[in-house]
């Protein structure tokens, strides 16, 4: 999760996909590892690819693992989730696999996220911010 801290009120960057049923669900950027890639690597250029957005990671927040199906084979992925101060950038849809990106302020966040493994991981976003306040 890369977080826009520059305002009074701290900011995390989301993304929106439509699912196949026409819905927009919105969840933390993340996708997978390139050959070479750590975790952390692979994180810092998801969100980048995903939202447009540079980031620099502040801390882990957690390792989620879910299955999916695709191509009716289903699969397995393990996300691990790192919390990061924007850097630079500049918010942007332009990834395929993205329908919308948004700024959405910290109160708002777990009302918006699709998945409730994501909305957990908020817990541990607030105990790093006012760790490294």
């Amino acid at each position: 999760m890369v977080l826009d801290l520059s305002g009074a009120v701290p900011r995390g960057a989301l993304i929106g996909r439509t699912n196949r049923r026409g819905r927009l669900l919105w969840s933390l950027p993340k996708g997978h590892l390139e050959r070479g890639e750590s975790t952390r690597q692979a994180a810092v250029r998801e969100v980048s690819e995903e939202t447009g957005i540079d980031g620099e990671i502040i801390g882990e927040l957690g390792t989620i693992d879910f299955w999916f199906v695709a191509g009716g084979r289903r699969i397995h992925k393990t996300v691990h989730h790192f919390l990061m101060r924007a850097t630079g950038g500049q918010l942007s849809d332009a990834d395929v696999e993205v329908t919308e990106v948004a700024w959405v302020p910290m109160p708002e966040i777990a009302g918006m996220l699709a998945y409730s493994d994501e909305r957990d991981l908020l817990t541990e976003v607030s105990r790093m911010l006012r760790d490294t306040a």
